[in-house]
């Protein structure tokens, strides 16, 4: 449909009609107007994978590895594949616009939602989310950039007033919201956050830059509950209010138009954007879909499982990896994530996989019956208690696997039941007169001893076990935050001993208080063995095998959205439990899963240390891949890694008095690390894999071309013994200039596969805006004339080669 055909249609529509296109008509839907064939947009969460329009865990999705895995790959083509899946899977499940990907930066190690950004630097995140975007718009499903901008913490995320200058928001924070726009995204989600005192839903910067100078086309849609007041946003470039029905716009809006507060043609902006978005769709006019086909499950599984080897970063190895299946006879798998790894993120993005492959199950089906894998899950982790499930319990009403779940009046009367999987319960059905949620389930206890159990939600809640009461709590909500009310509520505990023999009956109940939503949670945990016991268990396991793989990571208690990290270090005595394995075995393999960067204080004690990030469903199958060598680990880090965060130069995430200074202005990541003259313990760029590579060579132009920019051609020869992948990376840097500048920065990258012996040229196009700098003076971009320094090499701290280039002429 052309511009002219979609104003036509708007011309249909009076103001109230036209305000009515401006709020969601429910929490995942916008609205419908048969008057111009508009349908309704479905809209779901979608960094990882396609949840859709509930919290329902019979709704499965497929599970990709974590967005910091996804920028750990340094590869566009295969990001771009993967957005694809992604699409297809919003096609399988009717939604229209995914909420992928998130574009804010890596700026302090203790951020708790860096599984779900890219990276720490501009360069990096703004590739691989203009790649993603490819990827899901290509098929007809929109992709919505988010969340803008500067949302790089957790700690008051709701009000932080984020406080940083206009050049570091320029060639920092927004450069990747510019790559995305100029990748053609459809929508660009508002944040929460203030900056320099505008709340970004009511933000100068959604006109400028975005609409003004970038050109955006598209919506500007709210984060869920952003919007807080009628006139600023109204006023403001943002075009789309969510959820729905209820807004502060609707009457209200109409209202400001008439009494002139707003004017029409501000409304009349919105509601085109939102039609050209609907066309873009297919849901204006005659339905229509984008050509999509659904790929084959097998296929999926495959490139999520290439996926996982792809973005897995080989941090240090002695010669260890990869094991050589024909040399062992015992492999000890120890660690609980062995079994019950973190394949994703805690939050608003989380899906409900179709399965997932454990890394234990993993290497035990890869190395097959000739091998003896045995394992030990060491001391508890700390890891929260699972919800029951299918596998532990049984609904009983029906005897089928799962649970019952309930609403109840306030007599107790029933006014409606249904079998659900899982204890987790995050949109229970709640017809009207609901007063509280009931989950129950027949639980068939597999240990004797004190068992765990868990009721979470706010409001009264009380947990039986066979009748008696085990948690009589009251939990009142203490923040405003949808992440804890609706997807993540406080748990409080009590324990029983069971015998193991026969069921036990556990009933869970929540009263529903106004605000805080209806979210239930009821977990049941075995018996613990003391750490001591489960220490020396696997210690002998790892002393009567050949090699130790040592699975170790990170919890939702360390990391999710809606807070920030309290430090680095893992947690439940999983150091003690690797310098412990690496003792009585020195050819230990340590596996990392982790969002973003943790302490490895015993790196240099074991024979090869492998992050995984969130590997996603196929966790168990790439990682085997990686571990045995079917496949090269291929990632490189996306963020500086620190020795200790006492090292670490930037780190403060919490607000004083509301606001949060950027005071490190253009220096985060490895920028900061270098301007501090420090090393941390793995650089930005970092990978190792199973050949090495030298440097050769490194061509450089004389001068910039016409257009500012300029071609780098780096020479690599494979001198290893194996068919390997090289990520060639360059940075600028400009010495002695008179502008604040960072020691160095990203400009480009290239990625090269040669066979041993091989040479190959890594052709690394650097765009002029490499070169350019923010003026505040003039408010345009300049570029300094001069002699400027193009390096190359294997990351930010490992630069093997250099030249220089001229820029004759500066503007």
């Amino acid at each position: 449909m052309t511009e002219e055909e979609r104003a036509r249609l708007l011309e249909k529509l009076d103001l109230r009609q036209r305000v009515r296109l401006l709020t969601g008509a429910t929490t995942w839907r916008t609205v419908s107007e048969p008057a111009v064939g508009l349908g309704e947009m479905v809209i779901s969460d979608g960094p990882v994978g396609v949840r859709g329009e509930s919290w329902d865990e019979r709704s499965t999705s497929l599970l990709l590895p974590s967005p910091s895995a996804l920028a750990a790959m340094w590869d566009d083509a295969l990001v771009e594949r993967l957005g694809s899946l992604l699409a297809a899977e919003a096609r399988r499940k009717g939604v229209h616009v995914v909420l992928a990907p998130t574009l804010n930066l890596h700026r302090s190690p203790l951020g708790g939602r860096h599984f779900e950004c890219f990276a720490e630097d501009p360069e990096l995140t703004g590739r691989t989310g203009a790649a993603l975007i490819r990827g899901i718009q290509a098929h007809g499903v929109a992709a919505a950039a988010k969340h803008y901008v500067a949302n790089d913490s957790e700690t008051e995320r709701l009000t932080v007033d984020v406080r940083v200058t206009d050049r570091v928001l320029r060639e920092v924070y927004l450069a990747p919201f510019e790559a995305a726009v100029a990748a053609g995204v459809w929508l660009v989600m508002a944040g929460y956050n203030a900056v320099n005192g505008a709340t970004m839903t009511a933000s100068p910067l959604l006109a400028a830059p975005l609409k003004d100078e970038w050109g955006f086309d598209g919506v500007v849609v709210s984060d869920w509950g952003a919007v807080r007041t009628t006139l600023a946003p109204a006023l403001a470039a943002h075009d789309l209010v969510m959820p729905g029905p209820d807004g502060v716009w609707g009457e209200a809006l109409v209202r400001a138009v008439r009494e002139g507060t707003v004017p029409p043609e501000a409304v009349e902006d919105k509601a085109r954007r939102v039609l050209r978005l609907a066309d873009r769709v297919g849901v204006l006019g005659a339905p229509r879909h984008a050509s999509v086909a659904p790929p084959d499950p097998g296929d999926a599984r495959e490139l999520v499982r290439r996926a996982v080897s792809a973005g897995s970063v080989l941090l240090r190895n002695d010669g260890l990896l990869p094991l050589d299946p024909a040399a062992l006879e015992t492999v000890a798998v120890i660690g609980a994530p062995a079994t019950r790894p973190r394949v994703q993120g805690g939050g608003s993005a989380g899906v409900y996989p179709h399965h997932v492959v454990p890394p234990l199950a993993g290497v035990r089906d890869a190395l097959g019956e000739s091998v003896r894998v045995v394992h030990a899950p060491g001391p508890d982790p700390g890891s929260p208690p699972l919800p029951l499930d299918r596998s532990r319990c049984r609904d009983p009403r029906s005897g089928r696997p799962g649970v019952l779940v309930r609403a109840l009046d306030e007599q107790g009367n029933e006014l409606h039941a249904e079998h659900r999987w899982s204890g987790r319960q995050l949109e229970p059905p709640v017809p009207p007169g609901t007063h509280r949620v009931e989950v129950s389930a027949l639980l068939s206890p597999t240990e004797s001893g004190e068992w765990t159990f868990g009721v979470g939600g706010f409001g009264p809640m009380t947990l039986t076990v066979d009748g008696l009461s085990v948690v009589d709590a009251t939990v009142r909500r203490e923040t405003d935050d949808p992440a804890v009310v609706h997807v993540n509520p406080p748990c409080r505990y009590g324990r029983l001993r069971l015998e193991g023999t026969g069921d036990v009956h556990v009933v869970a109940r929540r009263e529903l208080v106004p605000g805080a939503g209806r979210a239930v949670l009821v977990t049941a945990e075995p018996p613990v063995r003391t750490p001591e016991l489960a220490l020396a268990e696997a210690v002998e396991a790892a002393r009567n095998s050949d090699v130790s793989i040592v699975f170790v990571g990170t919890t939702e208690e360390d990391e999710s959205e809606g807070h920030d990290r309290a430090g680095l270090a893992l947690p439940g005595g999983q150091d003690d439990l690797v310098r412990a394995v690496a003792r009585a075995n020195p050819r230990t393999v340590v596996v990392v899963s982790a969002g973003g960067p943790v302490e490895l204080p015993w790196r240099e004690d074991v024979g090869a240390v492998l992050l995984c990030w969130f590997p996603g469903q196929e966790a168990g199958a790439g990682l085997a891949d990686v571990l045995l060598g079917r496949t090269e680990p291929a990632g490189r880090l996306p963020t500086t890694w620190a020795a200790s965060l006492a090292d670490a130069p930037v780190v403060r995430t919490r607000p004083e008095d509301g606001v949060l200074e950027y005071a490190e202005g253009l220096h985060i990541g490895y920028r900061a690390w270098l301007r501090a003259g420090r090393a941390p313990a793995y650089w930005f760029g970092h990978g190792l894999g199973y050949t090495t590579w030298d440097y050769e060579r490194l061509d450089v132009p004389k001068v910039t071309h016409d257009d500012g920019s300029l071609t780098v051609r780096v020479h690599v020869r494979n001198s290893g013994t194996r068919r390997g992948r090289e990520v060639v990376q360059v940075y600028l840097a400009k010495p002695g200039s008179p502008l604040e500048r960072p020691v160095r920065w990203l400009a480009g990258y290239a990625a090269v596969e040669a066979g041993p012996g091989q040479l190959v040229t890594a052709r690394i196009d650097v765009h002029a805006r490499a070169l350019r700098h923010w003026s505040e003076a003039d408010a345009a971009w300049r570029t300094e004339a001069g002699v400027w320094r193009v390096l190359a090499g294997r990351s930010a701290g490992d630069l093997l080669l250099s030249a220089t280039v001229r820029v004759e002429h500066g503007s």
